[in-house]
């Protein structure tokens, strides 16, 4: 399956809630939710967001956390493989992985507003770990990895007014918005992890 191309205010809507994948935009008024409360397509303001079946409800949560973490599905199911096989309980292992990925951990720091952009900032190369340039959005975090511009992107608008916005970084990456960089300091515990997703549901789901 390609990229989605197609209106992401949709995406909240099918799923019944806000996903915050427009940054600021979802805050506001202008929230497509907020004006249209009831799911995309001709028969939505005729349905409702409740659920019929245990399995809709698993596949409705396998849907909302790809959505949220903007993966496609081949790719978000061999997190989950790669999570079978490591210790601890599978759905919380299952979505550290996704918090290591450099794309979140960068919107997670405060440097891009939305996961989309922090993607397209890592893509094109604006970000360097530990002194090297990386350019792949699923690059995994570890422990001691310092994330910062690149000398030519600091000048960019991007970067340059982030010194005025409020850290609300998790306690598992220590930010400094005027520099600006971040440093992985632990791996993120349960209560770190992105809220609002029942993992259990999707462990569920793919052990079938």
């Amino acid at each position: 399956m390609g990229r989605y191309l197609g209106s992401v205010c949709k995406l909240c809507r099918r799923e019944g809630e806000k996903l915050f994948l427009k940054g600021a935009r979802c805050e506001s008024p202008k929230c497509a939710l907020t004006r249209k409360n009831y799911a995309p397509g001709q028969h939505g303001m005729k349905g409702s967001f409740g659920q019929k079946s245990e399995y809709s409800k698993q596949l409705r949560e396998k849907q909302k956390a790809k959505r949220i973490f903007g993966l496609g599905e081949k790719q978000f199911r061999n997190y989950y493989k790669v999570a079978e096989t490591k210790p601890g309980i599978t759905g919380d292992v299952f979505l550290q992985m996704l918090e290591l990925r450099i794309d979140n951990a960068v919107y997670r720091a405060g440097l891009a507003a939305s996961r989309a952009q922090a993607r397209e900032i890592v893509a094109h190369g604006l970000l360097k770990v530990n002194g090297r340039r990386v350019k792949t959005p699923s690059y995994m975090l570890k422990i001691g990895s310092v994330v910062e511009p690149t000398d030519k992107a600091k000048k960019s608008v991007l970067f340059t007014d982030l010194s005025k916005n409020k850290d609300s970084s998790p306690k598992w990456l220590k930010v400094d918005l005027k520099t600006p960089s971040f440093e992985m300091i632990s791996l993120p515990d349960k209560s770190d992890l992105q809220q609002g997703v029942e993992a259990q549901m999707i462990v569920e789901l793919y052990s079938k």
